[in-house]
């Protein structure tokens, strides 16, 4: 594969920075595996990365009811995946934040013998 057969994500990527620029920078993937999608990725501890995949989920007009939601690392990092089209390309959005321990998990915690 050439680098002009990944054209289409790369011109999604350049539009994007001109049609977007006031959004968070995300991590940008391309790969000659899937040379059809641009991949955008938010990584943060905080639930910054979740406010910023929110951004680009609106701006790019993907409904949040295509949004996917699931935990990982045994509850502790909440992963956020959506898709959409943008100028030909899939771009594929997904956010990774901290999961905060909940109070229900610690009171699971803290109960036990009386």
């Amino acid at each position: 594969m050439t680098l002009d057969e990944l054209t289409v994500p790369l011109r999604a990527l350049r539009l994007l920075a001109v049609d977007f620029p006031h959004l968070p920078a995300p991590d940008v993937d391309v790969s000659p595996l899937y040379p059809e999608w641009l991949r955008l990725s938010f990584h943060d501890t905080s639930c910054e990365s979740l406010a910023a995949f929110e951004q680009w989920r609106t701006a790019l007009r993907i409904t949040p009811g295509a949004v996917d939601s699931c935990t990982q690392s045994d509850g502790r990092t909440r992963v956020l995946k959506a898709d959409g089209l943008f100028a030909g390309a899939v771009i594929v959005l997904t956010a990774y934040a901290h999961e905060p321990a909940t109070d229900r998990a610690s009171a699971g915690q803290a109960g036990g013998a009386r």
